[in-house]
C-alpha cells in the first residue's frame, strides 16, 4: 500500500544516530531550533531550550519557565548546547547553519557562529509539543486513518 493511503509518512533518519535520553526532543520550528533537555542534576525535571532563527535569541527554563540559571545573557548554557549538538546529530550542521543563518567562519564551531543575546520565549508551546509527539509513540500501529491528522494532504497534488 502506498504511504499515501496511511496515516503514516515516511520517517526521515537521523543524520547520525542520536541518544535521547539527555535530548529527547528536537525540532526546527517556528522560527526556531527548540527542544526539550534532561536536566543534569535531578531526573524530574527538564528543561526547555531555543535559538532563534537569525535572531540567535536564546533562551532556556523549565518546564514552568523557571529561568535556566546557567544561561546569562549572550553566554549559552550546557542546556543549549547540548540541544545544538543534537540538532546537529539529528539534521546535519549544513541544514542546522542554514535554519539558524549562522555563517560559520572555517575552523569554528556553529555555536561560535551565533551572534546571541538573551532572548525569554515561553516553554509552553514547545513543551506541549513535545507531549503530542510523546502521546503519538503510544498508539497502535495501523494503516486506519487518525482523526487528529486527517488535515493532511493525502496526495502531492499543489
Amino acid at each position: 500500500m502506498d504511504f499515501a493511503q496511511r496515516s503514516a509518512a515516511p520517517v526521515i533518519a537521523p543524520v547520525q544516530p542520536r541518544k535521547l535520553a539527555k535530548v529527547p526532543f528536537v525540532e526546527l520550528a517556528d522560527g526556531r531550533l527548540q527542544g526539550v533537555v534532561s536536566s543534569g542534576s535531578d531526573i524530574e525535571r527538564v528543561y526547555v531550550s531555543s535559538i532563534g532563527a537569525g535572531s540567535h535569541g536564546l533562551s532556556c527554563s523549565t518546564n514552568n519557565n523557571r529561568p535556566c540559571g546557567g544561561l546569562r545573557g549572550s553566554h549559552p548554557c550546557k542546556h543549549l548546547q547540548a540541544l545544538l549538538d543534537e540538532a546537529v546529530l539529528q539534521y546535519g550542521a549544513d541544514r542546522v547553519a542554514r535554519y539558524l543563518r549562522i555563517d560559520v567562519e572555517e575552523g569554528k564551531s556553529l555555536l561560535q557562529g551565533l551572534h546571541s543575546h538573551h532572548e525569554p520565549t515561553p516553554a509552553a508551546t514547545v513543551f506541549s509539543s513535545f507531549l503530542r509527539h510523546l502521546a503519538y509513540l503510544e498508539l497502535p500501529v495501523t494503516t486506519d486513518p487518525i482523526p487528529e491528522l486527517h488535515w493532511f494532504p493525502a496526495t502531492g497534488a499543489r
